[in-house]
């Protein structure tokens, strides 16, 4: 039984046992919640220190200025063309698939509905984008923004590395840090099957699978879709580069588990981080990549959003020309930007992007809670990949990266 000891298969165990627990004891998932919610806490906790101290020991140990500028630039280029292609996807699939036709519409909205259409009125975009600089450094730790904390750990390090020789004891000091966090990270990792364990039997005890019989052709049309996308358009741009994909997804196997257990891909960033580094890609291009790309690069949330417009124009019968989808297309590419930043995005972006187009009534986000769930985990495997694809095709990119480690440790995994 020396396999039980492998974490994948510990955190495959935990996914299984949490369908059935779920599936025979509906009343646990109150319980279950609390054990999904606080492994993701217990993960959270470390995600902000090692992002800035990842990015802090890897800017200022070896960066300067232009690198850091020109793999931001290159970074944010390649999400919106891997976003663009992820929406066009989702929109040619529910295009020939139909998975809204034929389902009764909502006459009415019901309260959920209305508060989240309230909260997609109040989201202002520019506002959003002004987020970005914290007004309170130590606040934006404590609630752990990702892009502000990005934002101050670059350019901490670049007033770091302004000091020259006189920094580098705090320099050390730092890696040394970053050291024990990756260390209380192993520690927390230990307990990852019993997180995916707790989020999965939740996710089947609070929802069931009954929901799943009426809009059970929308759910496996998005599971198709998102095979489509990562197993053609991120393959080529693999072979393109002359990347592995296969072993690549396979050296993240136990990442991937775990978001997909937990329905968080933020369950599995510091971990990534983590397994980048130690597989031969620069800190600094992992610790700029990886952090935006929370934020800029949601592949699977593009594919979500653009399905479920086209979903619910087939349910209310409303018939969007060409000119109404390349209009969605440039509202989607703009409001999936904020999905990351916003508590319960899926439907508050979907919300905004009906709001914006005012073609389809907001009544028919009541179809998708139920399901929705049911694709979150879809959604953050797919950010996931994603953005791990994304790191070693910029760190290739920069000429950043170890390829005999990367050799060695990839495609040995």
């Amino acid at each position: 039984m020396k396999f039980l000891k492998i974490l994948y298969v510990q955190v495959l165990v935990g996914i299984f046992a949490g369908v059935l627990v779920g599936w025979a004891f509906p009343h646990f998932a109150p319980t279950a919640k609390l054990l999904s919610e606080t492994f993701i806490n217990a993960i959270k906790m470390v995600i902000a220190p090692v992002i800035f101290f990842t990015i802090v020991s890897g800017i200022a140990g070896a960066g300067n200025l232009k690198k850091v500028g020109r793999i931001g630039l290159k970074s944010l280029i390649y999400f919106e063309i891997v976003t663009t292609l992820a929406l066009l996807v989702g929109l040619l699939v529910a295009n020939l698939v139909k998975p809204g036709a034929g389902i009764a519409a909502p006459q009415t909205a019901n309260k959920q509905i209305t508060d989240i259409s309230q909260q997609a009125n109040n989201i202002d975009w520019g506002e959003f984008f002004s987020h970005i600089v914290p007004a309170n450094v130590m606040e934006a730790f404590a609630r752990g923004d990702i892009l502000q904390i990005l934002f101050f750990s670059v350019l901490f390090a670049i007033g770091l590395k302004m000091l020259g020789n006189a920094g580098h004891g705090l320099l050390l000091m730092f890696e040394k840090i970053n050291k024990v966090l990756f260390n209380v990270l192993k520690i927390i990792m230990r307990f990852s099957p019993l997180g995916a364990f707790g989020g999965m039997a939740y996710t089947i005890g609070k929802f069931g699978f009954a929901t799943l019989l009426v809009l059970s052709k929308l759910l496996l049309t998005f599971y198709l879709t998102s095979l489509l996308f990562i197993f053609i358009v991120l393959n080529l741009i693999c072979r393109y580069y002359k990347i592995s994909l296969w072993k690549l997804l396979g050296y993240i196997k136990e990442e991937i588990l775990l978001v997909l257990g937990a329905s968080s891909s933020e369950a599995a960033l510091p971990s990534l981080m983590q397994k980048l580094v130690a597989a031969g890609c620069e800190k600094e291009v992992v610790g700029l990549v990886v952090p935006t790309g929370y934020s800029f690069n949601l592949d699977g949330t593009t594919i979500y959003l653009s399905m479920s417009v086209i979903f619910l124009a087939q349910v209310f019968g409303v018939d969007l020309s060409l000119g109404q989808q390349l209009t969605v297309i440039g509202i989607l590419l703009l409001t999936s930007k904020g999905a990351a930043g916003v508590t319960g995005s899926g439907f508050i972006v979907l919300a905004s992007t009906l709001s914006a187009l005012k073609v389809i009534p907001l009544e028919g986000l009541a179809l998708l809670i139920g399901v929705d769930r049911f694709m979150s985990e879809g959604r953050a495997v797919i950010n996931f990949m994603g953005n791990s694809i994304a790191t070693v095709i910029i760190a290739k990119s920069e000429n950043e990266i170890d390829w005999t480690k990367y050799r060695s440790v990839v495609e040995k995994s």
